[in-house]
């Protein structure tokens, strides 16, 4: 057990509390710690009208958007740029953290100054979540911190299609051998997606800190878009998805401007 993780603290007649991410044997030894990534995608529209500060070569937008990441870069934020492949005048941002306070600290106020001071934030597409584990990863601590990250940011898959989604209620009264059956449908399309190079993903957890009361929040990263649409359209024959999906969406479909990554984010 990592030096982070905490035992649960039993309170009688109370529910055990225990917010630890658990993954599989390591040594012998079931992986715990109590750490995940924060990640949050920022959509916001350049109004007609406003001009880049620079680079006239550019539509204001596309020159924003790079000028976001040059700006990203000085300041040592990590973060993702896109361009919004639905809307010409629309950009986004993807950044993360382990500490959530980040994104008011040091997110919020590249929205107070050029070039970003006069953008319209689109609250529709706002999304927010963390890294969570499903208690078997062999690599705990990659797959909460590190693995989102590289996913994020490999230079080679440039189109990037990210969805809330909320299950419905009789998800969780299922046995959970049932439950684990029906994951198991569900991640073996994605898996099969993965291993010919066609996708990667990012799963969020989303529970209570999400505007819309969605649970989850998915990434699709690909070298081309076709098969992000394709994979998404395999799964809806699944069980979990055309019986226990509520909602699904809005999707924003975004194409990577730029991309920062300090040493150490």
């Amino acid at each position: 057990m990592s030096d982070d993780a905490r035992s649960p603290v039993e309170a009688k007649g109370l529910p055990t509390v225990d917010v630890n991410e658990y993954g599989g044997k390591k040594d012998g030894v079931k992986q715990a710690m109590n750490r995940r990534l924060f990640m949050q995608l920022l959509v916001f529209r350049v109004p007609k009208g406003i001009e880049a500060a620079s680079d006239g070569s550019k539509s204001a937008p596309d020159a924003i958007g790079a000028e976001l990441v040059n700006i990203l870069k000085g300041r040592k934020i990590a973060g993702v740029v896109y361009a919004d492949t639905m809307d010409p005048r629309s950009l986004a941002l993807l950044s993360w953290s382990e500490d959530p306070t980040h994104f008011v600290r040091n997110i919020r106020p590249l929205f107070t100054e050029a070039p970003l001071a006069n953008v319209d934030l689109r609250d529709d597409y706002a999304m927010l979540g963390r890294t969570y584990s499903t208690g078997h990863e062999p690599e705990l601590e990659w797959t909460l911190l590190q693995r989102p990250i590289e996913n994020a940011t490999k230079e080679t898959t440039r189109w990037h299609v990210w969805y809330p989604l909320r299950r419905k209620g009789a998800f969780a009264k299922l046995e959970p051998i049932e439950q684990s059956h029906t994951l198991r449908e569900h991640a073996a399309l994605g898996i099969a997606y993965g291993q010919q190079e066609l996708a990667t993903d990012v799963r969020l957890a989303c529970h209570g800190i999400d505007a819309g009361d969605n649970e989850f929040v998915i990434g699709l990263m690909g070298k081309d878009l076709h098969p992000l649409s394709h994979l998404v359209q395999a799964m809806r024959k699944t069980r979990q998805t055309s019986e226990f999906i509520e909602k699904m969406g809005p999707f924003f479909v975004g194409y990577v401007i730029g991309t920062s990554v300090p040493s150490g984010k």
